[in-house]
């Protein structure tokens, strides 16, 4: 018995822990122009600033906005600081 307690504690610690990503950013629109802030979830392949900046362009592009910079990446205890701000383009993305 004690031999399977141990042995399904262990799977348990090896398992990967999937934490939920997300990342803040600036974009824009020319023509006239118009400027947000939005906050966005990330795969966790993307979890990382360097390649945030292309999962959010290849998303807010779609509808003519320009990537200006990728702010922050966060989990989610990060998350309700920042919905306010965010507004309409709070996961919207």
């Amino acid at each position: 018995m004690m031999k399977h307690i141990v042995f399904t504690l262990a799977l348990l610690c090896a398992a990967p822990a999937s934490a939920a990503c997300y990342a803040d950013y600036k974009a824009k629109r020319d023509d006239p122009l118009r400027l947000h802030y939005g906050v966005v979830e990330l795969a966790e392949k993307n979890c990382k600033k360097a390649k945030a900046g292309d999962a959010i362009s290849n998303r807010i592009s779609k509808d003519g906005w320009t990537l200006l910079t990728v702010i922050s990446v966060f989990d989610q205890s990060g998350l309700n600081a920042k919905k306010e701000s965010a507004g309409d383009y709070f996961l919207r993305y």
